[in-house]
């Protein structure tokens, strides 16, 4: 071994034996595959005073693996508000506390948010402790372009406010992420072939790091019916999709506006009547419709 090899060891051992400095740790833990945790993230949870656990169940079960003994708390959604202040005043007091979520980056789509804006309005300092995320791993093996990308987290579980969110998206070269429970994929894949038609390429993450790992890619007409024809859907799924520019939209959005206005003008009816008769000619749904004259009008105030 060189002396600078020796060196290097040297170093790397004094830091990993070196104290934890008081402050809030943000420890992103595996997906999936336990080898996906870091040296850091490891040395972290075996030094911090306390761990913060969505699940303390699930995170002892990831302790246990590598045999660390630190003490845990639950800290989840349902309990954020009052152990936010509990851990802040612990960290006030110079405590060195870990945040984890079950899988994965605290924070992202899961809890994390709220004590994180505690501890910086307390003075206390922040450290993320990088690692595993599915909307990540998802996307840079996906094939889409990854230059530009939004993160959406979950998409609404009722029907009409999910297909609203799918028709309010960005139509540039940006790639849109989404989790989804495998029980909702279908009525989404529907939703999505409905708003951006049904050769519009997606493709599904699932299972992402685990044994039974799965990435498929093509229409969302494919997908659909490939799922369809499973007996069922499970596992944890990342769906990605970059809707091409809808050259035509503007003006499609302006004309349905127009024919409305020219309806109650000319017909001297209602705009709901009106709005019923442009659905009706143009072969889409009344809310869907409604929704899209909702936005335009929006837009002008």
């Amino acid at each position: 071994m060189s002396p600078n090899q020796i060196s290097d060891q040297n170093n790397l051992q004094s830091r990993d034996d070196r104290p934890l400095a008081p402050g809030l740790y943000l420890v992103a833990t595996p997906i999936g595959n336990l080898e996906d945790i870091t040296l850091r993230a490891l040395r972290v949870l075996r030094q911090a005073d306390r761990i913060a656990c969505e699940d303390t169940r699930q995170t002892q079960k990831l302790l246990n693996h590598f045999e660390i003994r630190t003490p845990t708390v639950s800290y989840h959604m349902h309990n954020e508000g009052s152990r936010t202040e509990e851990l802040i005043a612990e960290l006030r007091q110079g405590a060195r506390i870990a945040v984890v979520s079950d899988a994965g980056t605290p924070g992202i789509a899961d809890p994390g948010g709220q004590i994180v804006a505690a501890a910086l309005a307390a003075g206390v300092d922040v450290f993320p402790i990088p690692g595993a995320n599915a909307a990540i791993s998802g996307l840079i093996a996906s094939g889409l372009p990854t230059e530009h990308f939004t993160f959406h987290g979950f998409l609404p579980a009722k029907a009409g406010q999910r297909k609203t969110a799918l028709e309010d998206l960005d139509r540039s070269d940006a790639t849109h992420i989404f989790y989804e429970a495998p029980h909702r994929i279908l009525d989404t894949l529907a939703d999505v072939e409905s708003v951006f038609g049904p050769a519009q390429h997606v493709v599904i993450a699932r299972e992402l790091t685990k044994l039974h790992e799965e990435f498929l890619r093509g229409t969302v007409a494919d997908l659909r019916s490939q799922l369809n024809a499973r007996a069922s859907v499970r596992g944890e799924i990342v769906l990605m999709l970059a809707p091409a520019a809808a050259e035509t939209a503007p003006e499609t959005k302006a004309t349905l506006a127009a024919e409305v206005a020219a309806l109650r003008k000319s017909e001297g009816i209602s705009e709901m009547d009106a709005l019923k008769r442009v659905a009706r000619e143009r072969g889409i749904g009344k809310s869907e419709a409604y929704r899209e004259l909702q936005r335009e009008q929006n837009r002008l105030r």
